[in-house]
């Protein structure tokens, strides 16, 4: 079976802005998440990637722009089943007044026991996040062959609720997983088992050293800024 190359968006004006975006139109990439977007290409160059395949939002569309100039070949196939997770009520919000819903707790502790007012439910948004990757596994190997790479631009919930499911996790030990913007983790599906083989990885450990702000003990719920 092929080899998943999940790709976050990059750095977008809500992240910079500590909003949670959610599916809000019109939020894109910032200068940095640009420059992300931009280096994308060279990052993958020796990947043999046979398909792209994106959120419908503007900031996961942006991202792979640079890498489908430079690979002709390639085209976008947009995928509703890996945008972002319906926030419902609390898109647009500061994620700082968030912070003080008691629902916060239970997305913090308890995920597969949350659902957003006016969205879904993190359930929901995992299970359908596993069923598309499923089925662009099968269309992939069938179009492909098994040892396909094939790209999916996707938001921070959805693909650290991917890994969990990869690596057999119960939900509520996703918020354990922590992806950058713009980085990238690698999932290897075989007949068995899939392979966690990358996570997160941006190539610079900028995001590791002490902050003047302490990132604190919560998860980011829409899956965090990065690196300063």
């Amino acid at each position: 079976m092929p080899t998943l190359i999940l790709v976050r968006h990059g750095r977008s004006t809500a992240n910079t802005s500590g909003v949670l975006a959610g599916r809000t139109p019109g939020v894109a990439l910032d200068e940095r998440g640009a420059a992300q977007a931009a280096a994308l290409p060279g990052r993958l160059a020796e990947l043999p990637i046979s398909e792209v395949v994106t959120s419908p939002l503007q900031r996961c569309q942006e991202t792979v722009r640079p890498l489908l100039d430079a690979r002709p070949g390639l085209r976008a196939h947009t995928e509703e089943g890996i945008t972002e997770c319906d926030y419902g009520d609390w898109s647009g919000r500061k994620l700082v007044e968030l912070m003080d819903e008691p629902l916060m707790q239970v997305v913090q502790a308890h995920p597969s026991a949350a659902a957003f007012p006016g969205g879904e439910s993190m359930r929901a948004m995992q299970t359908r996040a596993a069923e598309a990757v499923r089925e662009w596994n099968a269309r992939v190997e069938a179009e492909h062959g098994a040892d396909a790479v094939y790209l999916m631009c996707s938001h921070g919930d959805i693909i650290k609720s991917l890994v969990a499911d990869a690596l057999g996790l119960h939900l509520d030990l996703f918020q354990r997983v922590s992806v950058d913007p713009c980085s990238i983790t690698a999932i290897r599906y075989t007949r068995l088992r899939p392979f966690l083989v990358r996570l997160g990885d941006t190539g610079d450990f900028a995001s590791l050293a002490p902050r003047e702000e302490s990132p604190g003990e919560e998860a980011a719920v829409g899956g965090g800024a990065g690196a300063p």
